[in-house]
């Protein structure tokens, strides 16, 4: 199985491990801001690749995906009210929950997740049924990527309805990253509970009604 591949973002997909994914609504970052973080953040990866080599080299790169992660949500957090916020609607916020726990225990294991106004940050782990071949769709090789597909797929059909709209509703590529280890895990979950109130949508995370974790993290103890 190839693990590595590219679009317009690198995908690393090993089998079998836990993935922080980031996918937002379509034409959610307005051109202009979207073209200069790009930009920006492919200056420092040039500057990076020529100053580092080696072990040093992808170090160096992994410390800056993790800034310009945060820069890229940051912006999603605080764009024009103009951009859609489709996912603001309670209705549709609902039926997105609805088909991320759907899929729990059949192609991943739901960590945790939460529902913003146009972005949703989901904690998984990968299940080794997703690549059995009843599972398979037309990115097979990738089991993330192809679950992907069938639940941004399943949500935008039954948001539009809900909307009473028509044409895309999610941005066509997500963000996925494997989690490393204990300690990534314990950050990046913060990471997903903190983003309403890093945002202002509410003082303490569990006030947010679109977020969910696991009860295994203890956090309700």
């Amino acid at each position: 199985m190839k693990e590595f591949y590219w679009k317009s973002l690198p995908h690393w997909i090993p089998p079998e491990a836990t993935f922080f994914v980031t996918f937002r609504l379509a034409n959610s970052l307005p051109a202009a801001i979207l073209t200069e973080l790009m930009k920006e953040r492919e200056k420092e990866r040039n500057l990076v690749l020529k100053r580092f080599t080696g072990e040093k080299q992808q170090s160096e790169l992994y410390e800056m995906q993790k800034k310009w992660f945060a820069r890229f949500d940051d912006g999603l957090d605080r764009c024009p009210t103009e951009s859609p916020r489709w996912l603001a609607h309670p209705e549709v916020a609902c039926i997105i929950a609805r088909e991320i726990h759907a899929f729990d225990g059949e192609y991943y294991k739901l960590l945790a997740y939460t529902i913003m106004p146009n972005h949703i940050h989901l904690l998984v782990n990968s299940l080794p049924l997703a690549v059995s071949p009843q599972h398979r769709g037309t990115t097979a090789p990738y089991p993330l990527a192809d679950t992907l597909k069938r639940l941004k797929g399943r949500t935008a059909r039954y948001a539009n309805q809900a909307l009473g709209r028509s044409g895309a509703f999610w941005q066509h590529e997500s963000y996925d990253h494997v989690v490393r280890d204990a300690a990534e895990l314990e950050r990046i979950l913060c990471y997903i509970l903190a983003n309403p109130v890093n945002a202002g949508l509410v003082s303490h995370w569990g006030e947010w009604p679109h977020t969910f974790v696991i009860d295994e993290f203890g956090l309700f103890s």
